[in-house]
Parts: structure tokens; sequence; C-alpha cells
């Protein structure tokens, strides 16, 4: 390969579809610190890089499944595509990554925090622990069926057209957000706060689902239209 992967630091490493699980078999041998590095199609699968920064880093297509990334932080760069299955993710944070087509079924990501991320097709299902948040998000025809965001405040996320069937919901407050199109088969929505959701124009079937949640005037106009209704001033 020609690259001593075994320091501390890396910086513009070209690991393209480099096989890693040896080399970086334990902390010890895995680099704390990456940036700028292409790690695109590499095999990190099993992989102990907690607590590990990577700054600007491109993932595309790389396989972390059953990686451990407890604490680390990814900052900027691209991971479109990626694996993450059985990662372990307790407390690492994802800001500004493009996360687009990630697969993360079966994850740990309790606390984990995923800030200014594009997901849009992201596989969210099947997800361990609780605690994990998304703040201005692009998660647009992301797969969410039974994500559990209880209690959370949902700011800035785009999830239209996505599937929230089976989420829990329940006392979320959502702000300057979207929904339009979005699958709520069987979703819970009770305390939710929707005012700051665009709704779109929900069809008569999805406005069932909304039972247990908070909307203001604009939005039950748009509901009852679906109705046949109109709301006189």
């Amino acid at each position: 390969m020609g690259t001593d992967v075994s320091g501390k630091s890396l910086q513009g490493a070209d690991l393209a579809g480099a096989d890693l699980r040896e080399e970086w078999a334990s902390a010890q041998g895995a680099p704390r610190e990456l940036a700028g590095c292409d790690l695109t199609g590499a095999d990190l699968r099993g992989v102990d890089l907690a607590e590990a920064r990577l700054r600007d880093c491109r993932l595309d297509g790389a396989r972390l499944d059953g990686a451990e990334l407890e604490g680390t932080h990814f900052l900027g760069g691209s991971a479109a595509g990626a694996s993450f299955g059985g990662a372990e993710c307790a407390e690492a944070r994802f800001e500004r990554v493009d996360l687009a087509n990630t697969r993360w079924q079966r994850a740990l990501l309790t606390d984990a925090v995923f800030s200014g991320c594009r997901m849009t097709g992201a596989g969210l299902t099947s997800l361990r622990g609780v605690g994990y948040s998304f703040d201005h998000c692009n998660l647009m025809l992301a797969r969410c069926k039974g994500i559990d965001l209880r209690g959370r405040v949902l700011e800035g996320l785009r999830l239209d057209e996505a599937d929230l069937s089976a989420a829990d919901l329940r006392e979320t407050v959502w702000v300057e957000s979207r929904l339009r199109g979005a699958s709520l088969v069987g979703v819970r929505l009770a305390g939710a706060d929707l005012r700051g959701a665009d709704l779109g124009e929900p069809s008569l079937e999805q406005a069932q689902y909304l039972r247990g949640a908070t909307i203001g005037p604009a939005q039950a106009r748009l509901l009852l239209g679906a109705l046949g209704i109109t709301l006189a001033d």
C-alpha cells in the first residue's frame, strides 16, 4: 500500500479500498486523528476507532459494521453509502457529514448526535439505544420505521417522504421542519407539538395518524380541507 497507517495521526492518506481490519485491530493500532484521508470503500469492520477524530475524510461505501465508534467525532467529509450495521456509536458526533444512503441497522446510537448532516435515503431501522438526536439534518426519503425520538426537540429536519411508520414521536416539539408526504402509519404522536412542522397537504388517510398531536390554525384548515370541510374565519 505504501502508506504507514500505524501512527496516531494521518493526514491526506490514500486508503481507498484498503482492508484495515488487521492493522487497526486495536485502539493501539488505529490512528486517533485523521484529516483529509480517502477511505472510500475501505474495510473497517470491527475496527476500534473509539474517541477518534475524523475531519474532512471520505468514507463513501466504507464498511464499518461492528466498528467501535464510541465518542468518535466525524467532522465534515462524506460517508455516502457506507454501512454502520451493528456499530457501537454511543456518544458519537457527526457534524456536517454527507451520510446519504448509509445503513445503520442494529447500530447502538445512545446519545449520538447528528448535526447538519445530509442523510437522504438513510436506513435507520432496528436501532439500539436511546437519546440520539438529529439537528438540521436532511432525512428526506429516509427509512425510519420504529425510530424512537420521544421527547426530543426536532429542529430544522427535512423528513419529506420519509418512512416514519410505527415511530415513537410522543411529546416531540417540531421547529422549522418538514413532514411533507411522510408515511405515518402507526406513528405515535400523543402530546407532540407539530405547529412548527410543514405537513404539506395531507390526505385523509394521513390526517388520521395525527391523532393526539397539537397543530396550528393553518394546518387545521388543510386537514379539514382533506375532509371536504371549509373552516370559516
